[in-house]
């Protein structure tokens, strides 16, 4: 019996295929879904503001040869640097991940869509800076915020139905699709050069999950995503130099990526590309916190007024969460770093509890040295309650539910307190967006002074301006 494999090319992966058609002729008209993807874009640059405060990210920034000069370079935000269309997405990649302060999906995989902001500004900027060198029109916003939906809809559907962590692997593949995808569609790639660069970018893989958990928790998931996005870039522009895909890089028998690194699964997409995605994003706008413990923050928020005199007479913490919460943060013993606190549900919930906020800094050795945060965490106890766990899941709600209650030495304890949909979800996105905008205020405040702070407000919360406005201004308002 021949166990001959065939030499034919086969056609592209129904999977490939897909992406290129939904990035080559879909339009977005959700008007829901431009007004979202603004707020997406200035939260994010928002949190690469801030991050600028943090040694640990800015040594990884600028160029890799200090001195490098790049002709019509893109920008990154809230430095003086002008790079390659690669190492500026690695650079604004970077930067607005490094705290875990920008928003997420969360499905069967759980990610940050806006990591693909670091890809899309890059390619986007250095693009219109080379076309008008060249005499030609620059790419307007409008075009960034159609690239951002779309980016944020592949990654979001593959994320859906389809769990990389079971299987040890991390998403941020996701988003070096997403990024090669639409970064060749926005280069002025063709269906083929699509589905050759996507094709690359499952070659390449995932890294492991291994730096976001125990025993060796670590900063790269702070760059992981600027790694990500960067990548997609480079396939993107390799593409458009012609180099070749491989069609059936997923199905292949024994070589493909389902057989090699899926456990044999193939992909399931529950539902066509759109505009969903998007619509539905999280928002992280009160907390720096993992976004399965946005809730428990905020119950340890309205808790603490009612035990701040009493953190010693503490004898349990229950919470009451879902199944992805505990399986990935839900953490006791020794934590070795910000990148193992942060993705800790109970040093974040006794922090919170113990100050009444969350903030970054809270995450560094100097705040953790407190004596307290450890005793609290040893007296937290986190079972999982079968319908916060189906409620997750259910796309209907896409709910992040957490319950606490306190109880006391003296046999006392304090009302349960629920949180079904933190501030960030689409449920309370009335209620949620003004605080956006002041994260963002409070974020340009760090770096600009006044009337540059103005500027970029007036620019960024008008849609028709920005969207008109040339990419290379947009982020020229953004310059040291």
């Amino acid at each position: 019996m021949s166990t001959r494999i065939s030499d034919q090319r086969p056609e592209p992966d129904h999977i490939l295929a897909g992406i290129a058609d939904y990035v080559i002729d879909y339009r977005v008209v959700s008007i829901g879904a431009f007004e979202t993807a603004r707020y997406c874009l200035i939260d994010a640059l928002g949190c690469g503001l801030e991050a600028l405060g943090y040694p640990a990210c800015t040594k990884l920034l600028g160029p890799v040869v200090p001195g490098t000069v790049v002709p019509d370079g893109a920008r990154v935000p809230g430095t003086g640097y002008r790079l390659d269309p690669v190492l500026a997405a690695f650079n604004i990649g970077t930067l607005i991940r490094w705290l875990d302060f920008n928003d997420t999906w969360l499905a069967a995989e759980w990610g940050h869509p806006s990591d693909n902001l670091g890809g899309i500004l890059a390619t986007a900027d250095w693009l219109s800076r080379t076309r008008i060198a060249h005499g030609q029109e620059p790419l307007r916003m409008q075009r960034v915020l159609e690239a951002t939906v779309k980016a944020y809809e592949i990654q979001g559907v593959l994320a859906l139905e389809n769990s990389f962590n079971r299987v040890g692997l991390d998403h941020v593949l996701l988003v070096k699709v997403a990024t090669a995808a639409v970064c060749t569609w926005l280069l002025g790639g063709d269906r083929q050069q699509v589905i050759n660069a996507v094709s690359q970018a499952f070659v390449d893989g995932p890294p492991l999950r291994t730096y976001r958990h125990a025993p060796n928790t670590g900063s790269r998931k702070s760059w992981a995503a600027g790694d990500a996005t960067a990548r997609g870039v480079m396939l993107a522009l390799f593409s458009l130099k012609g180099e070749m895909g491989y069609p059936s890089v997923l199905t292949a028998p024994t070589w493909g990526f389902y057989d090699a690194l899926f456990k044999g699964q193939a992909f399931r997409l529950p539902r066509s590309y759109g505009s969903y995605v998007m619509e539905n994003v999280l928002f992280k706008i009160s907390y720096p916190a993992e976004f399965h413990a946005q809730t428990a923050v905020e119950c340890a928020v309205v808790l603490h007024p009612q035990v701040a005199g009493r953190l010693d007479e503490i004898s349990r913490i229950v919470i009451r969460s879902h199944e992805s919460a505990l399986r990935i943060i839900d953490k006791k013993g020794v934590l070795h770093n910000p990148a193992d606190r942060d993705h800790c549900l109970q040093y974040m919930f006794a922090v919170a509890l113990i100050k009444g906020k969350l903030s970054c800094e809270d995450y560094e050795d100097e705040a953790a040295a407190d004596p307290r945060i450890d005793v609290l965490r040893a007296k937290i106890t986190v079972l999982e309650d079968q319908r916060f766990s189906a409620d997750y899941l259910d796309p209907d709600k896409r709910s992040i539910a957490n319950a606490v209650q306190i109880l006391f030495s003296d046999g006392s304890r304090t009302a349960e307190v629920v949180s079904e949909y933190p501030l960030g979800h689409l449920r309370r996105r009335a209620e949620g967006i003004p605080v956006l905008v002041d994260k963002f205020r409070v974020n340009l405040a760090r770096r600009f002074p006044a009337n540059q702070q103005t500027v970029i407000l007036d620019s960024s919360l008008n849609m028709r301006e920005l969207s008109d406005m040339p990419v290379n201004d947009y982020l020229d308002l953004y310059a040291l």
